[in-house]
């Protein structure tokens, strides 16, 4: 295992930055580096560090969360208004309807599993698009839209995660009746209840005592764990969102707690190494026969379809508002990317043993592979054609 983890990380940092360097997403030589390192291929993966991918997938998620529910601005979402709420869900939804509605069609999957399949699929990417947005933010590009985007785009991925949840265990008691119906509203309620609560305690506790942001790390991270098991524990009597329970404890401690740089930039580097084994892992149990097969085709097609909708519910969350043509366009654009959340969440119905397991892990592949790197470049040629050129406009005429 050990040596499978030096492979892991030593090639995957050395191949990501060569990837960075001719503009594609470090991502997609992860996903590479875990489909030739697999089983399939060189089998160079140590069988134990894959038995174990369900529990570091489930810490990635974890973090991934915690970060999103740190950078949310609640402020800043209201002072912005009807955009940047409705970037919060309305793409989302509308991607997921239209795999709901496509879905069962092309794959030959029910309502439900066409659902969970919508979820995985409707979020856009944080990685892709958040570090793109902080530094137009950092040069005073395009005014508020880069916060738009990245409020909406952390909110998006709680909104899907949380559907998916609700929905991967409707398809694991084999029912949607209406008693599983009620167990979604009342998960997310006690899941925030849950977060507050600890919120609340953790935001106590760092004022009473002078602790650093390593120790505060290890205790958010201890506390999430335990909110987890948490879930776990009383699942057969009672119903609780662990994941949105860690998202309301982290947005607390963001808007309560003004000293948390340091902890932010903590949980940054502990993501820089879990993405690394996340998509790497992910890659180890991807089935090349189906991505290249006819099957493969009918699911690019179904993400084509998604991501049309998807457009259609951008277009809706930023229309009527002071937005030009070439700036609706580039929210557009910047909800393409799909790459962390997909690898996440992306082969858990697998792991679940569900019927659409191999389906849903073969669509985040194709969705990773095929956005992600499409995304980020359309992003970045948008932004130099739209906000570099607006700004030496503003330039020549200030001179």
């Amino acid at each position: 295992m050990f040596l499978s983890l030096f492979l892991v990380f030593f090639v995957g940092i050395i191949g990501g930055i060569l990837f960075e360097k001719i503009k594609i997403p470090k991502i997609i030589f992860y996903l590479i580096m875990g489909i030739l390192f697999g089983g399939g291929c060189l089998n160079l993966i140590d069988p134990s560090l894959e038995g174990i991918s369900d529990y570091l997938r489930q810490i990635a998620l974890i973090i991934i969360l915690t970060r999103s529910g740190l950078a949310l601005d609640f402020k800043s979402l209201i002072k912005i208004g009807r955009p940047a709420i409705l970037m919060c869900f309305l793409p989302a939804s509308f991607e997921i309807i239209g795999i709901i509605i496509f879905g069962p069609l092309l794959l030959n999957i029910s309502y439900l599993e066409a659902i969970l399949l919508g979820c995985v699929l409707g979020a856009v990417s944080p990685a892709i698009v958040v570090p793109r947005m902080l530094t137009m933010i950092e040069n005073k590009e395009g005014d508020d839209i880069p916060k738009v985007i990245m409020a909406g785009a952390s909110c998006d991925d709680i909104y899907v995660i949380v559907l998916f949840y609700a929905c991967l265990n409707a398809l694991k008691t084999s029912s949607f009746n209406f008693l599983s119906v009620l167990k979604i509203p009342s998960s997310i309620i006690l899941g925030v209840l849950l977060g507050l609560l600890i919120g609340i305690g953790l935001i106590n506790l760092f004022k009473c005592f002078k602790l650093n942001s390593t120790i505060k790390v290890i205790i958010m991270l201890g506390v999430s764990f335990l909110m987890v098991w948490l879930e776990s524990y009383v699942k057969t009597y009672v119903s609780i969102s662990a994941l949105l329970g860690i998202i309301v404890m982290s947005i607390i401690l963001s808007s309560k707690i003004s000293d948390l740089n340091w902890v932010k930039q903590s949980y940054n580097h502990l993501w820089t190494a879990f993405e690394i084994l996340l998509f790497v892992l992910v890659g180890t149990r991807v089935k090349l026969n189906l991505v290249f097969s006819f099957e493969g085709l009918k699911i690019f097609i179904l993400i084509l379809i998604g991501l049309s909708f998807r457009t259609i519910g951008v277009i809706l969350s930023v229309m009527k508002n002071k937005y030009n043509l070439k700036e609706i366009i580039f929210f557009v654009v910047s909800y393409l990317p799909k790459a962390t959340v997909q690898a996440s969440i992306g082969a858990i119905a697998l792991s679940e043993g569900l019927a659409c397991g191999e389906i849903v892990l073969t669509a985040s592949v194709i969705a990773i592979v095929f956005t992600a790197p499409v995304g980020a470049i359309l992003i970045d040629w948008l932004k130099a054609k739209i906000f570099l050129q607006n700004k030496e406009k503003c330039i020549e005429i200030i001179d």
